[in-house]
């Protein structure tokens, strides 16, 4: 793959994780916050997911431009994940345990509340989809409280 074919690669695919991460920001507000918890369970889990599904594309678009071959599956396990990832960048292997455990595990299934775990868990994911930020791309990852 040509430079210029990563960038535009990159430059697509970042802006896409980007509105999944905007999209969810968006529903987490309407959950309304009250001190360190949410209040409304439906829209946490929602946002969790939907910022879940964004490192996803983040890190099938990192695994593009490092040569690594997606199965012809679209659903890939979590251990696909940890396995290419492990082998690339140890620690982006943290980020993606605390996204895995944080957003998909107790966020989108289990329903948690506190307010300040589920904001760490969109932090280190825009860690992640950081990966593939194209360069002289400003950052717009930020503030996901």
């Amino acid at each position: 793959m040509s430079i210029e074919e990563q960038q535009e690669l990159k430059q697509k695919n970042y802006a896409e994780a980007m509105r999944y991460m905007n999209n969810a920001k968006e529903t987490l507000q309407k959950a309304k916050k009250e001190g360190n918890y949410y209040q409304d369970r439906k829209y946490v889990r929602t946002a969790c997911g939907t910022a879940y599904s964004g490192v996803l594309l983040a890190l099938d678009t990192y695994f593009m431009l490092k040569d690594v071959e997606l199965p012809k599956k679209k659903r890939r396990s979590i251990d696909f994940y940890t396995r290419n990832v492990s082998r690339l960048d140890g620690k982006m292997l943290k980020y993606l345990d605390v996204v895995y455990d944080v957003l998909h595990l107790d966020g989108y299934y289990d329903g948690i509340l506190n307010a300040r775990i589920i904001s760490e868990g969109f932090a280190t994911a825009c860690e992640i989809i950081n990966k593939i930020k194209p360069s002289g791309e400003r950052d717009d990852l930020s503030n996901y409280e």
